[in-house]
């Protein structure tokens, strides 16, 4: 039975963990923009140079 204390707090620690990355990769943009390097792959190389 303590098995089960000792895996539940890990799960939890590790839920906390990652809804801290979650909220520090909001806060420091990396969610801004999730459209762009999906359409990358279609544009040709030259249009993508001309467009940066």
């Amino acid at each position: 039975m303590e098995i089960m204390y000792f895996m539940i707090g890990l799960s939890l620690l590790m839920a906390v963990g990652f809804l801290i990355a979650f909220i520090w990769s909001i806060k420091t943009g990396q969610q801004d923009d999730l459209i762009t390097p999906g359409m990358r792959i279609l544009l040709e190389e030259k249009e993508y140079k001309n467009n940066k």
